[in-house]
């Protein structure tokens, strides 16, 4: 399966809802254990994304941003859990190691990590990074996986990759 890792599927999004369609179709794949980098520029998109994946794995109720509470965590019916990070106001990537996100490895369904460029040293591994610009009016969504578990997942979400040999 290596040999698509690090491809790039290239998805143009219209609209919010498009773009929240899309984090629902990858959160019903979602592996246990799952890293997800949200990466852009302000306004592209990464908080809806991020919310829509966790509604579409049954959070209820309010979604908080965690731009100042740098982490929210969320109970799933599976008995595991969803992280929702935001890294915006990290000064320093040492500053992660006070989150204590080892405790969370043995019941984690998904981490979805927020401006991760900010403290990438001292983050787990992404499987799936998710790159969202402006493209005009609209949004480019640039999907990439980063491990085989990755990979797996966006061929389980049926994903098409793009360039792919």
């Amino acid at each position: 399966m290596t040999s698509l890792l690090n491809q790039i599927i290239a998805i143009e999004s219209h609209s919010p809802t498009e773009t929240g369609n899309l984090a629902r179709r990858l959160a019903v794949n979602c592996p246990s254990n799952a890293v997800v980098y949200l990466s852009g520029e302000l306004g592209t998109g990464k908080s809806t994304f991020a919310r829509a994946f966790l509604q579409s794995l049954g959070v209820t109720g309010s979604i908080k941003s965690p731009t100042y509470t740098l982490m929210e965590t969320y109970a799933l019916e599976n008995g595991l859990e969803a992280i929702h990070m935001d890294m915006y106001r990290i000064l320093d990537s040492d500053e992660i190691n006070f989150l204590g996100l080892d405790s969370f490895a043995s019941n984690l369904q998904v981490m979805l990590i927020e401006w991760p460029e900010k403290a990438m040293e001292s983050l787990p591994a992404a499987d799936l990074v998710v790159q969202l610009d402006h493209h005009g009016q609209n949004r480019r969504i640039a999907l990439c996986a980063r491990t085989d578990a990755g990979l797996a997942w966006l061929k389980s979400a049926q994903i098409e990759f793009l360039n792919a040999s």
